[in-house]
């Protein structure tokens, strides 16, 4: 037996059987390699500041310039208070010269009968202390002085100046009456000194020794003590009644010495 359908029973199975075929498709979405894109980047959060925060940061900014300015300052002081008799002393090898020497000797010896020492040099003799060294040692306490007299002729005096304090030969020694004892010595010296050997050794401070100043001498076994009473600057000494004069140049290259005169006084 054939079973018939009618049309409108032939439709709706046509539907059914499309609704069933198309239930069963399933689209599939196919996708590539995955990336990892980087996120964009948050710009940095922006300080924002007040009136008075930037008043505020302004000024202290202003006084680190300031400190740093002055730290800079003091550092450059220091050094060139440190080099600069170093350097000098490079740019002009400073030394006494012959002629100035012989000048001083001439000038001595023609006013040696114008002029005298102290009375109390020409009676006064201190006694021995066998507790002194034997080297002939010059100290001036109020400068920083303390070394030994070197003796030399006027022929081989710069050996003298390279270690500190020359006794002029020519001049007198201390007890040797009438004639005033002279201590010469260099201000800047040399290359080879230290700081501390210039300012012991030689006579770099001897413009700071003031009048009332003690200045001893211990030779030959016997502590003379000297009291400085006068000054000047110039070329020549001005005055040889003085029982001792000290002197030195005043720059490494000019002709002005700096002088100073002292008393012999009885202890």
């Amino acid at each position: 037996m054939r079973f018939f359908a009618s049309r409108s029973t032939r439709s709706s199975s046509l539907e059914t059987v499309r609704f069933l075929f198309m239930s069963e498709i399933v689209i599939y979405h196919v996708q590539g390699p995955k990336r990892n894109k980087p996120l964009p980047k948050k710009p940095p959060a922006r300080r924002v500041y007040g009136p008075e925060g930037s008043k505020a940061e302004s000024h202290v900014s202003k006084i680190l310039l300031k400190l740093s300015k002055i730290l800079a300052l003091t550092g450059l002081a220091f050094l060139i208070f440190s080099y600069a008799p170093l350097v000098l002393n490079s740019l002009a090898n400073y030394k006494l010269s012959n002629t100035e020497v012989t000048n001083l000797t001439r000038t001595i010896k023609t006013n040696a009968n114008k002029t005298t020492t102290s009375k109390i040099a020409l009676r006064y003799a201190p006694p021995i202390d066998p507790r002194l060294p034997k080297t002939n040692h010059l100290t001036i306490t109020a400068i920083g002085v303390d070394t030994n007299i070197e003796e030399a002729t006027i022929d081989n005096y710069e050996t003298a100046l390279k270690k500190g304090v020359w006794r002029v030969s020519d001049f007198g020694a201390p007890g040797d009456p009438g004639i005033p004892v002279i201590l010469a010595a260099h201000r800047f010296g040399y290359l080879a000194w230290t700081d501390l050997y210039r300012r012991h050794n030689s006579f770099f401070n001897l413009p700071k020794l003031k009048t009332g100043d003690s200045v001893e001498i211990d030779y030959q076994q016997r502590k003379y003590v000297y009291e400085v009473y006068g000054q000047s600057e110039g070329p020549e000494i001005e005055d040889y009644t003085a029982d001792l004069i000290l002197y030195t140049c005043e720059s490494l290259t000019g002709e002005t010495r700096i002088f100073k005169y002292a008393r012999l006084i009885k202890i």
